[in-house]
């Protein structure tokens, strides 16, 4: 079994060694991690818990939000996209419907997936330049 004060050891530890591009991967899989936890807990009837882990997914979101150059068209596409899903996040955890939390989550599921095929397009782009 793992000890809890290692293993946040190790995430601290991978947070502060990790690139730009690594650590919005980071965020984006806490932020699904944090979110499945929310919709199980609802599942289960435990509203508090499940409240807390929206809040955190929440705050990821509203990061992702901050953090956009608003000077690219992309940007601007991307914080509509985030907005959403703040938006279904807000209404699941108001209205206590997981059908908005899963649709949250799916949002998110396909932002990283995107997040993540462009690393891969950068690291290829990279790679052939050398």
């Amino acid at each position: 079994m793992v000890n809890p004060q290692m293993a946040n050891a190790y995430k601290n530890q991978q947070a502060m060694t990790s690139s730009p591009e690594q650590l919005t991967l980071l965020l984006y899989n806490g932020a699904l991690r944090f979110l499945t936890e929310s919709i199980l807990a609802m599942e289960q009837g435990d509203i508090s818990k499940s409240h807390n882990a929206n809040m955190r997914v929440q705050d990821i979101v509203r990061e992702f939000i901050r953090t956009l150059d608003m000077k690219y068209e992309l940007s601007k596409n991307w914080a509509q996209l985030y907005e959403y899903t703040e938006y279904c996040l807000i209404q699941g955890n108001i209205k206590k419907d997981v059908t908005q939390l899963q649709q949250a989550k799916s949002m998110l599921e396909e932002m990283r997936d995107a997040w993540v095929e462009a690393m891969k397009q950068t690291h290829v782009a990279r790679a052939a330049g050398k």
